[in-house]
């Protein structure tokens, strides 16, 4: 990437690959004549309605608008900018109705940071939803403490455009996909309403108009064609946080196992070898890390032994991917 464009795409992008060079994306874009690049023999196909990611194509740290993956449940809302709005309510002191343009005058702040999709590696077919890129839009603190919390609130649930038709206990009802997030998490000073992504208005697929972005969340806590924030006193158990998007584990010994029911949320520690190039010495492998404060990558070539990758952009950075390479 260069200079002009990690500018172009926000300071936080500037700052990430000026502290962190590794030319990994220069030399990713840039094979030598000795160099060629080394096709999986059992790679997932790229593309498709999520648009995943083509690991072999990767060139950049961010991840180009146009290459962002979208996963929805209900389909994909038509929405009318110059009507929409967002409401907040419940336990609020102050209920707000902001139009688009309203929101776009508020204070902006950027965001870099990672999102995948819960399901990502999931199965055999599904490898690439997930992307790194730099969000825009206002602190959802700043929302909020306008609205003002009243003091027996504990959760904030986030509504958006998308509806479908499910059936509990043999009743059809309409939902809006929603999830929750706790008092706390909500205002946390990197969540942020986005209205643009890479300096771009948001895309149709990844949530326009609006969209919440909480960094280091698995993607199903991002709600797209956000139109509704309320405030509430009792948990919230809607589909995608009670029934769907709910990990089963065992806990203790089998003899005094207990099996606990968790609603997906923070992302786990998680990396990929994401292209290898046949060099003149041998083979050169690209990869990223991401999930967590990465202390390091070790890389192991069959029964080897685990030396150390170098490591790039990223680099320190919990919420975004990590670049790393091994020769």
């Amino acid at each position: 990437m260069e200079r002009r464009e990690a500018l172009k795409r926000g300071g936080a992008v500037a700052a990430g690959m000026a502290l962190f060079p590794s030319g990994f994306a220069e030399r990713l874009a840039r094979l030598g004549p000795q160099e060629s690049v080394v096709p999986w023999t059992k790679a997932p196909p790229a593309g498709g309605r999520a648009n995943t990611l083509d690991w072999q194509a990767l060139t950049s740290w961010v991840t180009p608008t146009h290459e962002l993956f979208s996963v929805g449940h209900y389909g994909t809302p038509e929405i009318d900018a110059t009507t929409w709005s967002l409401e907040v309510g419940g336990l609020v002191n102050r209920p707000l109705r902001l139009t688009l343009d309203q929101i776009r005058s508020r204070p902006s702040q950027d965001v870099t940071c990672l999102i995948e999709c819960a399901g990502n590696r999931g199965f055999a077919t599904f490898m690439g939803a997930v992307h790194n890129a730099t969000w825009t839009g206002t602190p959802l603190a700043s929302v909020l403490s306008e609205a003002g919390l009243q003091s027996g609130g504990i959760e904030v649930v986030f509504f958006g455009a998308d509806e479908g038709t499910e059936t509990i206990r043999e009743i059809e009802v309409t939902q809006n996909f929603a999830r929750s997030l706790s008092i706390d998490d909500a205002m946390a000073d990197d969540v942020i309403l986005a209205y643009e992504v890479n300096g771009e208005p948001l895309p149709v697929g990844n949530g326009f108009p609006l969209r919440l972005v909480v960094p280091g969340w698995y993607g199903v806590a991002h709600v797209k064609w956000l139109t509704q924030i309320e405030v509430r006193d009792t948990r919230f158990m809607g589909k995608f946080m009670a029934r769907d998007y709910v990990t089963l584990r065992q806990e203790g010994p089998d003899e005094d196992a207990v099996w606990a029911e968790t609603s997906v949320g923070r992302t786990n520690i998680n990396s990929i070898p994401a292209k290898v190039m046949r060099t003149e010495s041998g083979h050169r492998i690209h990869g990223a890390a991401w999930g967590a404060s990465i202390d390091r990558v070790e890389v192991r070539i069959d029964d080897g032994p685990w030396p150390r990758a170098q490591v790039g952009e990223g680099r320190g950075n919990p919420l975004t991917w990590m670049s790393w390479s091994h020769a």
